[in-house]
């Protein structure tokens, strides 16, 4: 689905938005706004191999645990994760979060939320192993919840 010429792609509750991808930034970035509503099915803890990444709040509040801090990201917080670390995501608090994340290089796009979105959004539990795998292709490795 596009809105405005951006590519918006659904993983169950979740909404990305891309504003940049690699095919326009010569492989520099990956640039998405992403939608949280409360208490929505967030991603597994995981680490990126090559990719840095930058969350900034821009409605609600984001719980960022990364290498096992936790950060509350606001409007205008922000938070930065290193290639390596440990991280993940929530919104426990009432109403929808809203933020803008980077990643660079653009090695994680478009295709992987996709895919993603392709396995959770199939219906019925997702296949963890499905998503798994899909994970190590696009360069993200997934960590045992206890880790996060």
């Amino acid at each position: 689905m596009e809105d405005q010429g951006r590519e918006i792609v659904r993983i169950g509750q979740l909404q990305l938005t891309f504003l940049a991808t690699g095919s326009e930034t010569r492989g520099g970035l990956t640039l998405f706004e992403m939608l949280v509503p409360s208490q929505a099915r967030v991603p597994a803890a995981h680490h990126h191999r090559e990719v840095e990444e930058v969350v900034y709040g821009l409605q609600g509040t984001l719980t960022f645990t990364v290498d096992g801090v936790k950060h509350e990201i606001r409007a205008g917080d922000r938070v930065i994760v290193a290639r390596g670390a440990v991280h993940h995501f929530t919104n426990v608090h009432e109403g929808d979060a809203r933020a803008l994340a980077m990643l660079t290089p653009a090695l994680i796009g478009p295709a992987f939320f996709r895919e993603t979105a392709a396995i959770v959004n199939a219906g019925g539990p997702p296949d963890l192993s499905k998503l798994r795998e899909v994970m190590l292709r696009h360069g993200l490795v997934p960590v045992a919840a206890a880790a996060a």
